[in-house]
């Protein structure tokens, strides 16, 4: 069992996520690791932690840094829900984890749809991978990465001018476990509230939290490229643009680059 791994149980205050743990010094992908032990069997809640990982992935196939010191965990959900509603499981994810990170006393909001940033600089960002049939889902695998006590000398060239850690900001170092039992509280609070209120409750505080809506920003998608102020999220998580001929855009995948406060 790993530092973080041992001191993580006796502060968890959760029904599920997190009572089944496992924990590695190092590995390539705790979300590869999360899939396959879902594929076998693993209950939900299921949580894998690692204190490095040398293979991790971001959205769109990018790579995600395996600093020590930071947070990478995946847990694997199997949420009653229809295929066609996963997607509104994204928003779930980056609220509860935005509310852990201001629990630790860092202003972060949510750049759409699930990075977070302090002062406009991503310092946590979220994968989730679905496995699914045409009726039902068989598991949600949720991965979380956040630059909590690394530095920006631990951080690759290309990221180190956008990126920063909860360390960095506060100028003391974090307690993850405290982070990741507060991640894990908020997680399952909220995926209740879904549950039994469906996603609305969620938008309204995905829109609270939102670092993204009331500026303008340009949207890449598989479509291409749109300029224009990002106005709204709609009822499924997807983003609402205002284009600049007045027509609105909207968005279920992609990338947003702030342009400037509108």
């Amino acid at each position: 069992m790993t530092a973080l791994g041992a001191a993580l149980p006796p502060l968890l205050r959760t029904r599920a996520l997190g009572r089944t743990l496992v924990a590695h010094e190092e590995i390539g992908s705790t979300n590869d690791e999360a899939i396959r032990l879902a594929r076998e069997g693993a209950p939900h809640g299921t949580v894998v932690l690692a204190e490095r990982q040398t293979a991790g992935r971001g959205r769109r196939g990018r790579s995600w840094a395996g600093a020590p010191g930071n947070v990478f965990l995946s847990v694997v959900l199997r949420p009653d829900l229809p295929p066609r509603r996963a997607p509104e499981l994204v928003p779930v994810v980056a609220v509860a984890a935005a509310e852990a990170v201001r629990g630790a006393g860092v202003d972060a909001g949510i750049k759409w749809p699930n990075d977070l940033l302090v002062g406009g600089r991503k310092v946590a960002g979220i994968l989730t991978e679905l496995s699914a049939s045409a009726e039902r889902i068989q598991s949600v695998v949720v991965g979380v990465g956040v630059n909590v006590n690394g530095l920006g000398a631990d951080l690759p060239d290309e990221v180190r001018a956008t990126a920063t850690s909860l360390r960095e900001v506060l100028g003391r170092d974090v307690s993850r476990a405290e982070l990741v039992a507060a991640l894990l509280e908020r997680l399952e609070g909220w995926l209740d509230r879904h549950a039994a209120g469906g996603f609305a409750p969620v938008r309204t505080r995905y829109r609270e939290l939102s670092a993204t809506l009331g500026t303008r920003v340009r949207l890449i998608d598989a479509d291409g490229t749109v300029e224009g102020v990002a106005e709204d999220i709609d009822e499924a998580g997807g983003l609402l643009l205002r284009r600049d001929d007045g027509t609105l855009e909207r968005a279920r995948t992609g990338d947003v680059t702030s342009l400037r406060s509108v």
